[in-house]
């Protein structure tokens, strides 16, 4: 089944860039600005994965760390659901994808300070290992793979289209692991979050585009200082079922506190002596 003209799916290597800003604290502003512009195209994206890990391997005498929480009701007093909302605000809403970022340069990009710290996935054509600093105390909420689906202005089709068409691949995953340096952290299969109504590109203008989104996601509360390896891995079906196959690889160094990478390193970034990102 090929993706509907009208639900705006877009080629994975495609990305909306509008000026930075904040939504909810990350963009609003400029995806206003973005979608009246004619940037807010609906788009679909596949984020996430380390490759084709079967539900049924076997994890036997695996055990993530006590002190990792998975989280999937509520963050301070709201939804998971709905913080991934936000997050695809804050995803299509920066100039440049965060998404897009090959080895961590572009953590920071767009993060307030609230309790949840956003961390990205993949456009599904390279395979990053991404070194962060995040602040002691955030929630960290990582998309494992998921999809959206925005309404173009002037499309008569509802908000119960939206999410239909975002569900498809949803029921059709293949396999999903997350580790955190190197132990599972549970089964991804109850990590599933639909948005239980739609929700507009600009929170605060009801004229701006309806999407709607479901998939799998990581809420993870926040961790001691220290340093993590968290890898990401999952797949659709392959094939021409739903919207087609989607996988992609990735991995997280995470410092939660101090900056304790090394010092070569974060020099070459605050100098901008790492390597140009190539946008196309």
């Amino acid at each position: 089944m090929k993706p509907h003209s009208q639900c705006g799916t877009a080629n994975k290597g495609n990305s909306v860039r509008q000026e930075s800003g904040r939504v909810g604290g990350r963009g609003r502003n400029a995806l206003a600005r973005g979608w009246r512009a004619g940037l807010g195209r609906p788009t679909l994206r596949g984020i996430a994965l380390l490759g084709a890990v079967l539900f049924a391997a076997p994890w036997a005498g695996a055990q993530a760390p006590v002190r990792a929480q998975v989280l999937t009701e509520m963050v301070d007093g709201r939804s998971v659901a709905e913080w991934t909302a936000d997050w695809w605000r804050w995803a299509e809403g920066q100039m440049i994808a965060p998404y897009l970022d090959p080895d961590g340069r572009l953590c920071d990009l767009g993060q307030d300070d609230g309790p949840v710290w956003f961390l990205a996935g993949t456009n599904g054509s390279f395979t990053p290992t991404r070194e962060c600093v995040v602040p002691e105390g955030r929630h960290l909420l990582l998309p494992v793979i998921n999809m959206i689906h925005w309404r173009p202005r002037g499309a008569s089709f509802g908000c119960d289209t939206l999410l239909e068409r975002a569900a498809v691949n949803n029921v059709r995953l293949v396999s999903a692991v997350v580790l955190l340096d190197g132990a599972p952290l549970g089964d991804v299969r109850d990590w599933r979050q639909r948005t239980s109504t739609c929700f507009h590109w600009d929170p605060e203008d009801p004229e701006s585009p309806l999407a709607a989104a479901d998939g799998y996601w990581l809420m993870l509360a926040p961790l001691p200082p220290g340093r993590y390896t968290l890898s990401v891995g999952a797949n659709y079906a392959p094939g021409d079922t739903g919207y087609g196959g989607m996988h992609q690889n990735f991995e997280y160094v995470i410092h939660v506190g101090e900056d304790r990478r090394p010092h070569d390193r974060t020099a070459a970034i605050a100098e901008g002596r790492t390597a140009p990102l190539d946008w196309r």
